[in-house]
Parts: C-alpha cells; structure tokens; sequence
C-alpha cells in the first residue's frame, strides 16, 4: 500500500484508528471460568460477570439504586410475591468464531440461566461441579417458587414469601443471563464444558482468548445494547504482583492497574503521568475462626484471639493508612451498622480467656494467607506474621500456610482452614449481601460461610430481615445480630479499605466502583 492511499485512509477513518487502541488492564489473578453462576470471587465477577454479560438490574453505585439492564423495566404486586419483567427488544447476543446466534434476547433465554441453578432435574444443573454458591447461600431453591414466561419478552418470578433483598440479589454476578439457545448446542453435542471456557453473553465485550496465570482478551460487542464500547480490545494482563502492575503503567504496558500496594498509592500522586483514583470500598477484611474446629468452637477461645490481636499495628504495617479499623462484618456506609468501637489488645484479658476455656498453656494452630496482594490484602505475609506473634503472646502456637489463592478457596469453601484471613466485597449495598453468604447457616453447606457458624437464634434474624419490606425493622434485627456475631467472636475485623486504581493519564471514562467491580464499556485510551 503506498504513502498517499495510507494518508488518504487515514484522513477518512480519522477518529476510528485512535479509538482501535486496545485498553490494557494489569489484573491480580486468573479467573476459575467463565461460567460466572459457579463462583463467588470478584476475581471471576471482573473477568466475566461485568465484561461477558449482563443481568435483568444492576445496581447504580453512584446513585445507589437499582436501574433497568436487559429488563427495561419490572412491576411487584401488592403482596410482593410477584415480580414481572419486560424484556428489551432486540438484545443480541455476542458472535464468536464457536457460536453465531440466530435470535435475539427472549424470555427462554431468562428461565435458562435461573432455571438451571434452581431444578435439580434440569439437564444443565449438575454440569457445575461445586453447585451453584449464591444460589445455595441465598435459598433460592426455597424463594422462588416459579419463573414463568409470560411472552417472548415478559418473564414473572413468584415467591413463597416476601423477600426484600430479592431485587437487590438480581443485580448480582451469580444472575447473569445466558444464551439458551447456545446451551442447547452445547448440550446437544455433549459439550458442556464450552460453557465455563466459551461463554457467549449479551455484555460489552466477548472472549476472544485465554492463556491461564497470563492473559485474557476480549473483542468488543459491536452491538451491545448499550452502545459500542469506547474500546475496540480489552486485554487482562495478569500480574498477581501489585509493584509490577504499576511498573508495566509507568512503562505503558498496561492503561490501569488493580489492587496497588499502599506505598504504590503514595507514590503514584507525585507523577504527572499517572492517576490514583480512590473511593471507600463496600468491603471488610477479617480473619476468619472456624467454629467447627475446636478448640475455636469454644466461645472464650475466639474471644481470646481478638483480644490479642494489635489491630491499629496491622493497619499501619499492611494498609498504610489507606483503611479504616473494621469493628464488624458491615463497613460504615452502610444501613443498619452498629457503631461500636473494638476493645484494645489486651493480652492479660486473653490469657484469662483461655485458661478458663481449658487451654491455660495455648494450643497449635494454622493461619491460611494467600501468597499475593490484593485490595483487602495488600500485605499478606506481614499481616499472617502479625497475627502469628500476637498469639504467641498468648501461647498459641500458629504456623502462617501460604497457599495459591485458587486453592485456598477451594479448600476454605470445604472447611479445612482454622485462622484464615479473607474479605467480603457487597454487591448490591445492601446489609443482607454481608449477612447471608457470611452468617446463614446455608451457606455453611455452600461453603461461603468461613467461620462454619450455624445459630438458629442469628439465621432467624437474618431471615426476619430478608421477609420485611420495612428498613427501620431491618435495621433492629440487622443490630441484634451484629451484636450476636461480636459476641460470639466469629471474625477477627481486619479494615475497611479505599478500593483504588493506577491509571495511566491516557485512560478516560473510568469510574472507581465501591463493590470493587469493574465496567470497562465506557473506558478509552487517548
């Protein structure tokens, strides 16, 4: 092609050859799958919940209310046991070299993506090997007692009862909507699996690629409801090392970078060529006690380890002032918190606690800590070491485990950690995304429940808050079981941190989100 058809060319596209830019995003860790209805880390929710597809509501962390998505609008019934929602016309699905879609969004495609986590009879319920986490933990099984099509583009949910987080819980990544029509195939041709690798959604962007622990690439959805993507590529560069994510910003590797460390954060404000943007994140990082394991099934026990723990020390060695002390499981922001202040280390008290538990002289213990950092974790072998000699004070005896973060959570969902540091990120800002997955005792059984705690007294509380409608009702029971789960000791709170990014001065459109989710469909790189 000579010089003047290339000038010629580029004087016609202009504008279309900068937006072809690709944005590039250095991420902390590789996704499990696609298949995001499978697991519950805002690891998968970022690579395919909010990038991949979209749900019926999302959740508008900016306003703080829910806003239509597939569904351009919903009604409730009187007796708010019906929720009926009409369907956006002419939503299509994503085309990829595997899969091209001969229809547009319907109602089928709505029954499928519920109806396969909640009938254990449907022929794609037992094609995920750990169950469906969210679902279990939420009971939906036991809300929902019907999806029904009305039309092509109305679909109603009826409920056994009243449930006023159940709107909330749409908004979430477990609700994704799927192609029926791709399934079919899928099922058809005995290819199951092509679901959790090949996903085909409704959302901004499609797979295009996936090289596990290295990259990830999407092509952008050209007809995405929304509007085309600002970004014809997106690429997530995995870089589990939060020093090196900003490294590859500063030499234009990457446009964004996730999860910096503290000190990166500091640093990055004195560079006119990179941006910090920072904002409260709805998330609470803690030490999980298993209370199936004993001796931390004693109360005194639990009660012990907190008093020993220096949790102002923790906050200044691993978060570096960028995190507020945690008191709970709620951070502040959010409705219905009791404000209570944490008792100060006091290894005296501890000790005591002990001795009358039955283990004057301590006991051996284990403390699971991933290897990298993360937003909720900048640090984690300094925090585990913390920990581990706050205890030795008290003699407990702790050995720090660092395992790879895929099979932490494999193995913490089954229950076979004692100490084990973790962190919970609300998606929809309501108190019940904290309570459920973390304190009901159904989600022992989905494995989300890392302190193995089942009460009937705080699981009834917690379903007297989901069946009112009245949030100053919610509020009270909301408190009394705050209370119980201080009382019983069940986390050691770790913080409240800033959810912040490293951004080039390039990147244009990019929001902080406080759910620590990412939207990339309105991001550019100049």
């Amino acid at each position: 092609m000579n010089t003047k058809l290339i000038v010629a060319l580029g004087a016609i596209l202009g504008s279309s050859i900068l937006q072809a830019k690709p944005l590039t995003v250095c991420t902390e860790a590789s996704p499990d799958g696609f298949d995001v209805v499978q697991y519950n880390s805002l690891t998968n929710t970022n690579a395919a919940a909010d990038t991949i597809f979209n749900r019926l509501i999302e959740f508008d962390a900016a306003n703080g209310k829910l806003v239509p998505s597939l569904a351009e609008s919903w009604q409730v019934s009187a007796d708010n046991l019906q929720y009926t929602f009409k369907l956006r016309k002419n939503v299509a699905f994503q085309r990829t070299d595997y899969f091209q879609p001969s229809r547009s969004l319907n109602a089928d495609d709505v029954l499928f993506s519920f109806q396969r986590m909640l009938d254990p009879n449907h022929p794609w319920y037992g094609t995920a090997p750990n169950g469906y986490p969210h679902a279990q933990s939420f009971q939906l099984n036991k809300l929902i007692a019907d999806i029904k099509k009305l039309d092509e583009n109305t679909v109603q949910f009826t409920l056994k009862r009243a449930d006023a987080t159940f709107l909330p819980l749409l908004s979430m990544g477990f609700a994704s909507i799927y192609s029926k029509q791709y399934a079919d195939k899928l099922l058809a041709a005995n290819q199951q699996g092509d679901f959790n690798t090949k996903p085909i959604g409704t959302g901004p962007f499609a797979l295009k690629s996936f090289q596990k622990d290295a990259v990830i690439r999407f092509d952008a959805h050209p007809n995405y409801f929304a509007g085309k993507p600002k970004s014809e590529k997106l690429i997530y560069a995995i870089t589990p090392d939060p020093v090196v994510r900003v490294q590859k910003v500063k030499a234009g590797e990457c446009q964004i970078a996730l999860g910096p460390k503290p000190q990166e954060i500091v640093a990055a404000r004195s560079n006119k060529q990179l941006k910090v943007l920072s904002t409260p994140m709805f998330a609470t990082a803690f030490v999980a006690i298993n209370s199936q394991h004993k001796p931390f099934d004693k109360p005194e026990v639990r009660q012990a380890l907190n008093l020993a723990f220096d949790q102002k020390a923790y906050l200044n060695a691993v978060f570096e002032g960028t995190a507020t002390a945690a008191n709970g499981p709620f951070p502040p922001t959010t409705w219905s918190y009791l404000a209570t202040k944490a008792e100060p280390q006091n290894i005296a008290k501890a000790k005591a606690l002990l001795a009358k538990a039955g283990f004057p002289n301590g006991f051996d213990t284990t403390i699971w800590v991933r290897p990298t950092g993360s937003a909720l974790n900048p640090n984690p072998r300094i925090g585990a070491e913390l920990l581990q000699a706050d205890l030795a004070k008290i003699g407990v005896r702790a050995e720090v485990k660092t395992i790879e973060w895929a099979e932490l959570i494999k193995r913490a969902k089954a229950g076979e950690h004692d100490l084990l540091f973790m962190g919970w990120t609300g998606d929809n800002g309501d108190p019940d995304n904290f309570l459920t997955p973390q304190f009901a005792c159904a989600s022992v059984e989905s494995g989300l429940n890392f302190a193995r705690f089942c009460q009937p007294q705080l699981d009834g509380l917690i379903k007297s808050g989901k069946n009112t409608a009245n949030v100053e009702l919610r509020s009270k029971y909301y408190q009394t079981a705050q209370k119980i789960i201080a009382e019983q000791a069940l986390w050691i709170p770790l913080a409240h941190p800033l959810t912040s990014v490293i951004t080039s001065d390039k990147v244009t459109g990019y929001a902080v989100n406080p759910f620590g989710r990412q939207y990339w469909a309105n991001v550019s790189v100049n």
